[in-house]
């Protein structure tokens, strides 16, 4: 989970002060444990590491584990925090000993925007979490779901491609065009229409979207720190989580409302929010959804889809941009084998082409956060109960003992090889694994190839400016800081 400390920027002297009052209790070393611990660098008082995990912390942990290993310590305040970066310590954790590491920290920003953390990505582990990831593996995200969903997604590539042939060859903002598609399917897919165009006076939901990668980028200090829970308040950060919750609820309340004046049959076309609200009626499943659930899973499908397509497009077109003869070879397989959407299947430097960028530029850099439910052992280290686990997937895709020259982009290494990112190989972790793994992947990857595939059987695409900006947003996931402005122009014949 992405950590953002501006907030609290103003009371770093605050913070200080204490640390300096408080060094003189917390100095003498605590009592030993004779147990085996992780490998923990030096922390201050009270904050622990807080104040040095900076604006891209799965950055800062890569910097540690060179020298404290792949499996270390720290603590966030008083919480102890074990961040795993080798697939060894990755699958120690989320195959070896998953059920014990299957539970989720509490956190009051995901209570406060998923209704009480009541969605499958944050909700707790147990028999609720069991029930709505059945509902979503077997009623949303299914392969006979995904393949119903066909039309859409053919539909707005072709009007990307319109979009980006209105440029007329001139300068094109294409960050901006991979996010308005990427909001458009996910918005038909969801909700059976788009929002993103302010269509009939209705709230865009992009910005909301955005607002809610932001705040769960963040943290909130008295999670971590309960005495300085109040320092939130103060900064006004209690605040725009409050707001931002309230505008979620109004406008799905308002989604809910409008496909409730319409009962739909399978045979009509039936998005997500159809299907969960014809579960809540007939109760197929066993147990009663409450409209809450049924807000949640809406924003925990549409938060995942759209931001993680957008951002692995993004870094995708650039690298391509960037690599020229890379976009070449791509671009002879692409004019050669792609004429329908089963043609993707036979396409192998495309989806290598995938899995490179997926490495280099995991969407999501720290995986969400899981909890020891029990004392373990990982690499044999003791793990106490209620530590939270942190696997720098970002770091394990850059690790040069697992990759040979790990920062060039490269699609050829996985040409010959059989990795991949489906959660059994873990030096390629970008969705997770074991039980709190992504369940859309089969979702998010068929768009992924579908769009790149399009864009370069339709177009030339030549850097808008001088040079190619590749630093990382701030955020919970990375997308491009400065977006990507190209020229594209029509290919002919």
């Amino acid at each position: 989970m992405e950590m953002n400390l501006m907030h609290y920027c103003s009371l770093f002297p605050l913070f200080i002060f204490i640390c300096f009052l408080c060094k003189l209790i917390f100095s003498s070393s605590s009592p030993k444990d004779t147990r085996t611990s992780p490998p923990s660098p030096p922390k201050l008082p009270i904050v622990g590491h807080l104040l040095q995990l900076g604006s891209h912390p799965h950055r800062y942990f890569h910097q540690l584990s060179n020298k404290y290993g792949p499996l270390m310590l720290l603590h966030f305040g008083s919480v102890p925090v074990l961040v795993a970066s080798s697939p060894t310590a990755a699958s120690e954790i989320m195959k070896d000993h998953d059920l014990i590491f299957s539970d989720r920290p509490k956190s009051s920003i995901t209570d406060r925007l998923f209704y009480g953390s009541k969605d499958v990505a944050f909700a707790p582990y147990g028999e609720y979490w069991r029930q709505v990831r059945s509902i979503c593996v077997l009623h949303l995200l299914s392969n006979k779901r995904v393949q119903s969903f066909r039309n859409v997604r053919e539909e707005e590539t072709q009007l990307m491609v319109q979009k980006i042939k209105q440029s007329c060859g001139s300068l094109v903002n294409l960050s901006d065009i991979l996010m308005w598609f990427s909001n458009n399917i996910i918005c038909r897919v969801a909700l059976g229409r788009k929002y993103s165009d302010d269509e009939n006076g209705k709230k865009d939901m992009n910005p909301l979207i955005g607002e809610v990668y932001k705040m769960l980028g963040m943290f909130d200090i008295g999670d971590y720190i309960p005495w300085l829970a109040w320092v939130n308040r103060i900064n006004g950060f209690d605040g725009r989580v409050k707001k931002l919750a309230k505008e979620l609820d109004e406008f799905f309340e308002a989604v809910i409302e409008e496909h409730s004046l319409v009962n739909k049959k399978e045979e009509d076309g039936l998005d997500l929010v159809d299907i969960l609200l014809q579960i809540q009626r007939e109760n197929t499943i066993g147990f009663p959804i409450h409209r809450d659930s049924v807000k949640a899973l809406i924003l925990d499908m549409f938060a995942a889809g759209t931001h993680t397509i957008y951002t692995v497009l993004e870094w995708t077109m650039a690298e391509l941009i960037k690599n020229p003869k890379t976009m070449e070879k791509l671009q002879n397989e692409v004019i050669t084998k792609f004429k329908t959407n089963e043609d993707l299947e036979t396409m192998q430097y495309l989806k290598a082409v995938i899995k490179e960028s997926l490495r280099l530029h995991i969407p999501v850099p720290l995986l969400a956060p899981r909890k020891a439910s029990q004392d373990v052992k990982v690499m044999g280290f003791n793990v106490k109960t209620g530590t939270q686990v942190l696997v720098n997937s970002w770091a394990i895709g850059r690790d040069p003992k697992i990759w040979e020259n790990p920062e060039e982009f490269k699609p050829e290494r996985f040409l010959n090889s059989n990795v991949d990112y489906k959660g059994m190989h873990f030096e390629l972790i970008p969705f997770g694994a074991g039980r709190r793994g992504c369940p859309g992947v089969a979702f998010g990857v068929i768009v992924l190839e579908l769009a790149i595939a399009t864009l370069l059987c339709e177009f030339d695409f030549a850097l808008g400016k001088e040079e190619l900006d590749m630093r990382e947003s701030i955020g919970l996931t990375c997308h491009k800081e400065v977006p990507l402005f190209v020229i594209a122009t029509p290919r002919v014949g």
